[in-house]
């Protein structure tokens, strides 16, 4: 049975953990948040708005395919439900997981608040070669990825940067990397063996519907970005200039793009789309 209104608020649910029991019965608090994450996809409420949220279902879906086939439709059912249980103020970062309870995959929603705005970041790259079982999937690297940004907070940093075995930067921890070069052509890593990124691909095409050229064929090393504007993407923060690279002799560019160019991303949220009010 679903929860009535007067139980879930417009600032935020009781609950912190729902999971999934099917079209019939939907969302339902859960008091654990037991199992072995596969799969997490996350994105950014602010006042009731949402940026590409079909988009990020999307990628879910796509994991979820790959990693539980067996859950077929199960997915679009679970994203058509969850607006209901997200508040309607406030600052929100909710993550949709797969996860395996009992040796059986089910789905979960985590309602949880959201940091702060990061407005720069300080990067370090991981020394050794990118580790990733599962690069194009996110949620079973996580334990590793975590590690990561933990040891470039220990160094200083606020982001690790993956690297192949030949130095070419690939992404980060938990963001994508995009720069500027020759000060009018927006570039990204080719997106072979990362993490489709939706608020990178969201910005590319802003980019190209403004007449920008954009570049997706190159794989540059640290030293090829030195005082070139970089920026670190994801759906939590939106853009993040770089403004050191830690434990190297790279200096970072000016940034003189990215609050304008984040400030375009700020006008695509939309008010999320609720289909009942019982479980506002």
């Amino acid at each position: 049975m679903r929860l009535m209104a007067t139980e879930v608020t417009a600032e935020g649910p009781p609950h912190s953990f729902l999971l999934w029991h099917g079209t019939r019965q939907g969302l339902e608090p859960t008091p654990t948040q037991a199992g072995e994450v596969r799969v997490i996809d996350s994105w950014l409420v602010d006042e009731g708005r949402v940026r590409a949220l079909s988009a990020h279902a999307a990628r879910f879906r796509a994991s979820c395919a790959a990693l539980a086939p067996a859950l077929g439709n199960e997915v679009d059912a679970f994203f058509a439900a969850l607006a209901e249980w997200l508040p309607e103020r406030g600052r929100w970062f909710p993550r949709a997981e797969l996860v395996w309870i009992d040796a059986a995959p089910r789905l979960r929603l985590w309602v949880r608040p959201a940091p702060a705005r990061g407005l720069s970041v300080r990067l370090w790259v991981a020394p050794e070669p990118d580790q990733r079982v599962h690069p194009t999937i996110k949620g079973p690297d996580l334990p590793y990825l975590t590690q990561l940004r933990q040891a470039a907070v220990e160094q200083g940093a606020d982001e690790a940067l993956l690297q192949t075995a030949s130095g070419h930067l690939l992404e980060g921890a938990s963001s994508s990397l995009m720069w500027w070069r020759e000060g009018d052509v927006l570039c990204t890593p080719p997106q072979a063996g990362v993490l489709p990124s939706v608020t990178q691909a969201i910005l590319l095409d802003l980019a190209e519907a403004a007449g920008v050229t954009t570049d997706r064929s190159v794989s540059p090393q640290a030293a090829e970005l030195a005082d070139n504007e970089v920026w670190v993407v994801n759906a939590l923060h939106g853009i993040r200039p770089v403004t050191a690279w830690v434990g190297t002799a790279v200096s970072a560019g000016a940034a003189t793009r990215a609050e304008s160019w984040h400030r375009r991303l700020d006008e695509l949220a939309v008010p999320l789309c609720r289909h009942s009010a019982a479980a506002r």
